[in-house]
């Protein structure tokens, strides 16, 4: 599979990379079997970039990744995960319902501070032992999660310490780069005023839908060097199927105008024989900023799914037809 650098960090990454969410039990149980079954799907598919997070199954997610990883070469591959959480150890009965089947015995706690930042860290490696984490995300901060007062309070901790434990950590582990990874633009354009971020992973602002990051971002991220992961570029699943009834948009029901544009836009797939979900996969590829699209499954089958998604020929004509469509 083809690779691309991230921005100006030295670090390669296949143009389709997996996000792991799914194996931490998103949304229905996945058996180690499964999960197992996925990854090698993932690796023999030529996916070398993996990205994770300790709220995903509430360190379910990292402790599979870790052990499948074992015993494979470092350089064969690239791990992400990401910072802004720590998890602790709850009984049974106080384990959060946050989507996630039969997690482990643990409760996210947002901190973004030094010493929350240095936590996260090391107990994802305790989790992933054989897995050098090369990409720190800074996770879920912004208004859309917290509030504005919350938020405040976050990037505050961020400013006086948080910061600070992410430049040591590049400085003196394996880490390459400091990023964000978030479903908002705002936040990305307020921190990337404050900090020196080396790469974004923004989930579904950038997509063949929805062209939030284009206003002010993608000029941001050229002038700083910041490279781009595109995540959920199928806006919560109706660039996949089409605007079929009970469509998600956004994590909620789509809207009458969002369905609309999603049926012209699976027109003008059609026209030129293209499915709609390979044209959602490689849009954003499209751009010289993005080095990788990511996706996320718990079925080993969906994984072949997108790797033919984003081998599928399509021809130029078809984006400048989307484009007009997507910005009106």
């Amino acid at each position: 599979m083809s690779k691309r650098s991230l921005g100006t960090t030295g670090i390669e990454l296949s143009e389709l990379s997996f996000g792991v969410s799914s194996l931490g039990n998103l949304y229905r149980a996945v058996s180690d079997e499964e999960a197992v079954d996925v990854l090698d799907a993932v690796w023999n598919a030529g996916i070398r970039y993996m990205d994770v997070a300790p709220y995903y199954g509430f360190g379910l997610a990292e402790t599979r990744l870790g052990q499948y990883l074992q015993g494979k070469r470092h350089e064969d591959f690239v791990v992400s995960t990401k910072v802004g959480r720590i998890l602790e150890p709850v009984d049974a009965a106080n384990v959060p319902d946050f989507g996630f089947v039969d997690p482990l015995q643990n409760c996210p706690r947002f901190d973004y501070s030094y010493d929350g930042i240095m936590r996260s860290y090391e107990s994802s490696l305790a989790r992933m032992p054989d897995a050098p984490i090369k990409i720190l995300y800074i996770h879920d901060i912004g208004e859309l999660t917290h509030g504005k007062d919350e938020n405040t309070r976050h990037i505050r901790d961020l400013l006086k310490g948080g910061f600070k434990a992410l430049d040591e950590l590049k400085s003196t582990t394996d880490v390459d780069a400091i990023g964000l990874g978030v479903n908002e633009v705002e936040i990305c354009l307020t921190l990337a005023s404050e900090y020196d971020l080396d790469a974004l992973l923004l989930a579904g602002r950038y997509t063949l839908l929805d062209r939030s990051a284009e206003t002010q971002l993608l000029d941001v991220c050229r002038k700083r060097d910041i490279g781009l992961v595109i995540g959920g570029v199928f806006n919560s699943g109706i660039l996949a199927t089409g605007a079929v009834e009970g469509a998600c948009y956004d994590y909620e029901p789509a809207t009458p105008e969002i369905c609309k544009k999603v049926d012209a836009l699976e027109a003008v797939c059609q026209d030129h024989g293209v499915k709609l979900a390979s044209a959602s996969l490689q849009f954003a590829l499209h751009s010289d900023l993005v080095a990788s699209v990511l996706v996320g499954t718990g079925r080993a089958s969906s994984v072949q799914r997108s790797v033919d998604g984003i081998n599928e020929p399509i021809p130029d004509a078809l984006w400048s037809q989307c484009d007009e469509i997507a910005r009106s």
